[in-house]
């Protein structure tokens, strides 16, 4: 069951992802991204990069202190084969503390979960809102779990794509191992 805020997040990140091909041609800027990308894809990625430059810089003394993902207040991805996982947690709109985290106001129900194509990327982050993003703009990245010996290969390249494009957008990736504790 959705609330109206899960259906609004999730009609922003489809429109936006569905609607980058009526965008303006912007002037690229000192760090564009490579020449590999298409025209469409390159606008796209200076659209987003543009936007998510909104964000504040990331808050390293917050960010670090995490030790465990289930803790972290910003969008962390999960890479598969073939997807991305992104997961959101989306502000509390109540700002009392009275009753939060408890069983009237979970934090789980805040949360959300969106499978995304690693090349629509760009579009999903820069739908999520900006209260959203309490460390400022930071990632956290990890392997998805129990890959299958064959399929790790394919993962591990979508994590370094995934790295790449986070960098060409300005995004912080703080790259989660499977101790539980970032890099």
């Amino acid at each position: 069951m959705y609330t109206p805020a899960g259906r609004s997040f999730l009609a922003i990140v489809l429109s936006c992802t569905l609607g980058f091909a009526g965008c303006n041609r912007t002037t690229p800027s000192a760090n564009a991204p490579s020449a590999t990308l298409s025209q469409a894809q390159q606008l796209a990625l200076e659209s987003a990069r543009q936007q998510l430059e909104l964000i504040p810089p990331p808050s390293k003394t917050r960010y670090m202190a995490v030790r465990n993902l289930n803790t972290w207040e910003n969008p962390y991805l999960t890479v598969q084969g073939s997807m991305v996982t992104l997961h959101v947690l989306i502000a509390d709109a109540n700002t009392s503390t009275l009753g939060q985290g408890g069983l009237l106001r979970p934090v789980g129900a805040r949360r959300r979960n969106l499978d995304v194509r690693v090349g629509d990327l760009p579009a999903a982050l820069n739908a999520i809102p900006e209260s959203a993003w309490p460390y400022g703009r930071v990632v956290a990245v990890e392997e998805a779990h129990e890959v299958p010996v064959s399929a790790r290969a394919e993962v591990r390249r979508n994590v370094e794509s995934v790295l790449k494009t986070l960098g060409d957008l300005g995004v912080v990736a703080y790259e989660w191992n499977d101790s539980g504790r970032g890099l």
